[in-house]
């Protein structure tokens, strides 16, 4: 006690103080991610973004159709390239500060949400005392919680995404201020602008009318003019901050989507007969972001028989979604509560398998996960909402988060935006559990490990799919495998395979990690299990194909690379691996106009180039 009263007479604060102490052991985590081969993404979404940025740095700053995947975060990391050049050192600091900044925003809140103000200002009261401690506590949580250390130093816009979710949530959640008009359009401004990168921001827009209709005493002028005024000018800044997506999208394009056609494809990976409350990708569909998008493109156009502009193609997949709803609605609401189960439950699935790797790795330090925290947070979250009427504002952001998810699917980057109110919940329900037992109020004591154990029980309650369990070894073993370690990808790659031995992804792991091994024919058999699974793999086609072409069964080759072309039109690699065994086997017509289409689609690469001179000089 005298320490904290100590540090509120020092000049910093503990605010200040928060912030650096977090600021340095992120720093700590950037410094370490910097000297370990994960810094350059080579796959996954943070490759996703870190290539779009590259893409756009070269001049192709549109498709000619509506975005498919959200721009905003791939826009920023490009601006940062070409003012620092490339680096992402740089954006991990950023966002080492934007992580640092939230566990501010935590302490912040904790004070406003708990604070009892003492009637002489020279003094405080015991419960603003109990806030700063539930404060510290809680920043202290989020300063420690493992994946957040994880998803502020990569090339993900998490961290930018929780810091302005929470931000807007102190503003809004303010006791003694009402929201003005002025502050409704820079909030609303804001939340656009962050929605061009992480869309389910925009779910924190109704909170900002409610705060207005809620505290109608503290407005200059508390009418309905005055509240559809403020309600107007939110949704003018969300429409300006938003614009760079609307506008590229309807008007220059004249391909109708407000934000991201994507959104069509995760619908329905969240809502399909396969779907297990993660995201399990239907039959068809390829792990991995980039080949994810392309295969549902690929897909939705070989279903329309034409070309297809990015509306119509969430539009196919947005239907079929509803029609699997409208049909199987009992299975539907079933598949709404396993999502609700995912989503408290302490089986951490994290499809980049970032926070394994990293931990593996000695990049982040040990501490505390979703499954602790949400055990503690649901009785904080009960005895909050019954004695502490200001943090109704943290519980609803909280719910409305989690519907946003129950749309789509849970994911470990996904729910990681409620932690940190989750983390001010549960430092409130310990606050309350020590101050019942010093004041020897056993039925609040009896009450609180009752709620303890019974939210305990639904968070641990285990994950049976094997397939769950075979995503981290199998993430793992494919990064390991692309550092060249390839000890650790046999390791990682056979607990993947032990758990589904009929994933055809595992199976074409292996067949890689078979080749970098030089043992060729036992990376046929595995390239012929994924073929036997996915007869439609464009990787497992393509690899057959180079290994037929190297052992000049050319033949062989030609057909492995013609089913790869059908599965993937648009791949420019595969045109090409086409071209060269039709040039060797002495068909130059044919080859000139597969390597024609390979450079249409990748005009840059030096080797199509080189391939099409040599076409050329055949030919003569």
């Amino acid at each position: 006690m005298k320490l904290l009263r100590w540090i509120d007479r020092f000049p910093l604060g503990w605010a200040n103080l928060i912030f650096v102490a977090v600021l340095a052991l992120r720093l700590t985590n950037l410094a370490r991610l910097a000297s370990s081969p994960f810094l350059l993404p080579s796959r996954g979404d943070m490759h996703f973004y870190n290539d779009w940025a590259q893409r756009i740095l070269r001049g192709e700053l549109t498709e000619h159709l509506a975005f498919y995947g959200l721009p905003g975060y791939a826009y920023l990391l490009a601006l940062l390239y070409r003012i620092f050049g490339y680096n992402p050192f740089v954006p991990g600091l950023l966002q080492a500060g934007l992580d640092a900044g939230t566990a501010v925003l935590i302490y912040l809140l904790s004070l406003q949400t708990f604070s009892q103000r003492a009637t002489a200002r020279s003094s405080r009261s015991e419960g603003d005392l109990n806030a700063r401690i539930t404060g510290v506590i809680a920043a202290l949580g989020w300063a420690f919680f493992v994946p957040a250390q994880a998803y502020s130093v990569i090339l993900m816009p998490t961290a930018w995404f929780v810091f302005v979710f929470w931000l807007v949530v102190w503003r809004v959640g303010r006791p003694d201020h009402a929201l003005e008009p002025k502050e409704c359009f820079w909030l609303g401004l804001l939340l656009g602008i962050t929605a061009t990168a992480v869309a389910n921001v925009l779910l924190l827009v109704p909170l900002v009318p409610a705060a207005r209709i809620i505290k109608p005493k503290m407005a200059n002028h508390p009418t309905w003019k005055n509240f559809v005024r403020g309600t107007m000018l939110l949704l003018i800044g969300v429409g300006i901050g938003t614009a760079p997506c609307w506008v590229h999208n309807c008007i220059v394009t004249r391909d109708p989507v407000f934000l991201s056609a994507h959104s069509g494809i995760n619908f329905w990976i969240g809502n399909s007969p396969s779907a297990n409350g993660y995201p399990r990708f239907p039959p068809g569909l390829h792990a991995g972001q980039a080949a994810m998008l392309q295969d549902s493109i690929t897909q939705a156009e070989s279903a329309a028989g034409r070309s297809l502009k990015h509306v119509e193609v969430s539009a196919y997949w947005s239907a079929k979604a509803k029609e699997y709803i409208s049909t199987h609605f009992s299975d539907w609401l079933k598949l709404l509560g396993l999502k609700l189960h995912n989503f408290w439950s302490a089986f951490q699935y994290d499809d980049l398998s970032v926070i394994s790797n990293l931990r593996e790795q000695g990049v982040i330090f040990p501490g505390c996960y979703f499954g602790l925290v949400a055990a503690l947070a649901i009785p904080g979250l009960l005895f909050a909402g019954r004695f502490a009427p200001q943090s109704r504002w943290i519980i609803a952001a909280v719910f409305l988060s989690i519907l946003g998810l129950l749309a789509v699917f849970i994911t470990e980057r996904y729910r990681l935006v409620v932690v940190p109110g989750l983390l001010i919940l549960a430092a409130y329900g310990l606050s309350v559990f020590w101050n019942s037992c010093a004041s020897l109020r056993f039925e609040t004591v009896a009450i609180y490990l009752v709620l303890v154990a019974g939210s305990t029980i639904l968070v641990s309650w285990p994950q049976r799919g094997p397939s769950l369990w075979a995503l981290d070894a199998y993430n793992s073993g494919w990064q390991a495998l692309e550092s060249n370690n390839l000890r650790l990808a046999e390791k990682k790659l056979a607990i993947a395979y032990a758990y589904v031995p009929t994933n055809s992804e595992t199976n074409f792991a292996l067949g890689n990690l078979r080749l970098a091994q030089n043992q060729t024919e036992d990376a046929k058999l595995f390239y012929r299990a994924v073929l036997g699974i996915d007869p439609h793999h464009k990787g497992a086609l393509n690899n057959l194909g180079v290994i037929s072409f190297e052992e000049a069964r050319f033949e062989q080759a030609r057909e492995f690379f013609e089913q790869a072309v059908r599965q993937a039109p648009r791949d420019g690699k595969a045109h090409y691996l086409l071209a060269k065994t039709l040039l060797a086997q002495s068909d130059p017509h044919r080859a000139q106009a597969e390597i024609d289409k390979a450079i249409v689609l990748q005009p840059d690469q030096p080797e199509f180039k080189g391939l099409k001179r040599q076409i050329e000089e055949n030919s003569q």
